[in-house]
């Protein structure tokens, strides 16, 4: 039991911790309706409820722009070591960039770039 004493108290004050944030939460929360408030900083009022529904349309534009947000997340790091690593590391990114690239040809022949 010596072993698990520092898991349990950390997993105890981790708990407690939680439940400090959302008591404090609670506590501090205005009792409005999310539509009757105003914007917090500016810009003009909603017209509509944060958890309605979007069109489908949206959703092919959304995975394209996920697909090259991973993209950049690969390339920063690859952008560090190439020199290290030499032509190998350049003969990859490009295979990869590849294969986005047939994700994009996929998409344009699909539709996902019309919008009638």
């Amino acid at each position: 039991m010596d072993v698990w004493e520092p898991v349990l108290v950390l997993l105890g004050l981790v708990a407690g911790g939680l439940l400090l944030v959302r008591g404090v939460g609670l506590w501090l929360a205005a009792d409005r309706e999310p539509l009757e408030a105003g914007p917090f900083s500016g810009g003009p009022s909603p017209g509509e409820h944060a958890f309605s529904r979007f069109h489908v349309r949206w959703y092919p534009i959304t995975m394209i722009f996920l697909a090259f947000d991973m993209e950049m997340l690969f390339m920063y790091p690859w952008v560090r070591v190439v020199s290290e690593k030499g032509p190998s590391a350049v003969a990859e990114m490009f295979l990869f960039l590849g294969i986005l690239f047939a994700g994009v040809v996929y998409a344009r022949r699909e539709g996902a770039f019309r919008w009638t």
